[in-house]
């Protein structure tokens, strides 16, 4: 993945954005995790593994999010 595009997450069911969350960035529905955080350490070489157990999820939901972020990259931000 490029991490120089960004990933449309607006049909994303495992994502929300709020704007009193992170400052409406996307995050994982129900936490306050940026779901780029989970994309940018894959993209640096994490594994899905590490990636994880670092955040405390399941390694279904991180690949759930790395799948929908491949399909979903946009050259340019999307507002």
């Amino acid at each position: 993945m490029c991490s120089k595009q960004q990933v449309d997450w607006s049909e994303c069911s495992l994502v929300e954005i709020k704007p009193r969350v992170q400052s409406g960035a996307p995050v994982l529905r129900g936490t306050r995790m940026p779901a780029n955080a989970i994309v940018d350490n894959f993209d640096y070489g994490v594994s899905v593994d590490e990636i994880a157990e670092q955040f405390e999820i399941s390694t279904g939901c991180v690949e759930a999010i790395l799948a929908y972020a491949k399909s979903h990259r946009v050259a340019h931000p999307v507002r």
